[in-house]
Formats: C-alpha cells, structure tokens, sequence
C-alpha cells in the first residue's frame, strides 16, 4: 500500500486550490487516483479507499457510500 504517497497528495492538494477543485469535484477513489498519478504519486483507488478514516492535517478521507451502488 502507499500511504505515504496519499499523504504526500493530500498535503499538495491543500496548498494547490486548482488541485483541491479537481480532487473534490471526481467522483471516485479511481478518478483521484489518476489525478495523483498524472503528477507523479504513486497510488490507486484501492490503497485511497482502505485509507478511509485517516486524517492528514485539515483532511480526513472518507468513502461516499451512493445509493444504488453494488459491491
């Protein structure tokens, strides 16, 4: 898993107002995980969603459960 690699992301994304946009505005782990990988960070949706729960400074990720969705 690449904690560190979320957590080095989430602090970017904190000090970066277009990144924190991009990042509030996808609809899921996936699509944020492609935002970090395309600036060099090395993480999937998987490893964002088992880091449910976990703060970094002023952020806590946390899954969305939608209705409707299947598992």
């Amino acid at each position: 898993m690449s904690f560190s690699e979320i957590r080095k992301f989430l602090i970017k994304m904190q000090s970066d107002e277009d990144l924190k946009q991009l990042v509030t505005s996808s609809s899921t782990a996936d699509d944020v995980a492609l935002i970090g990988q395309g600036l060099g960070y090395d993480f999937s949706g998987d490893d964002l969603l088992r880091f449910n729960g976990q703060k970094v400074d002023k952020v806590t990720v946390r899954k969305v459960d939608h209705p409707g969705e299947y598992h």
